[in-house]
């Protein structure tokens, strides 16, 4: 059975690096940067349930800027025709073109992911590794 380094600082961030060269691997040509991918994904897993102002909190969060200017960037992602935003309900939705590209990246990503970091078994990921969406053979909480 192989040996893996201890999980430590230094390792995680190599990882981080690993996974922003393959997310911009992935990305290029398709017209999405780094930022609307990062709006992008919380409007595919958790945004259908927000309202507009709910939303544009989360993207302030996650992008660590202000609410006007996520909202700036919540408009752009408007405008380019990846996000809808009603006045009603959820308020939020992803346009069908942007959940395919979407779609297909994130599968890219996962298969990816997986030839690199599959066989590590699940007693070497922290307990916090749970909750990444990308983490191999660690069982997701219920």
């Amino acid at each position: 059975m192989p040996t893996y380094p201890a999980l430590s600082t230094r390792v995680i961030g190599q990882a981080e690096k690993a996974l922003g060269a393959i997310l911009g691997r992935q990305l290029a040509g398709t017209g999405l940067t780094g930022p609307q991918w990062v709006i992008l994904t919380p409007a595919i897993t958790g945004g259908a349930t927000a309202g507009r102002d709910q939303f544009t909190r989360m993207v302030a969060g996650a992008l660590k800027i202000s609410g006007t200017e996520a909202q700036a960037r919540v408009g752009d992602m408007v405008t380019a025709q990846r996000l809808q935003i009603t006045g009603e309900g959820p308020a939020v939705t992803v346009t069908g073109a942007a959940r395919q590209l979407h779609s297909r990246i994130r599968t890219t990503i996962t298969q990816i992911t997986q030839r690199l970091w599959g066989d590590l078994p699940a007693e070497a990921w922290p307990p916090q590794a749970a909750c990444w969406p990308s983490s191999p053979n660690v069982p997701m909480p219920n």
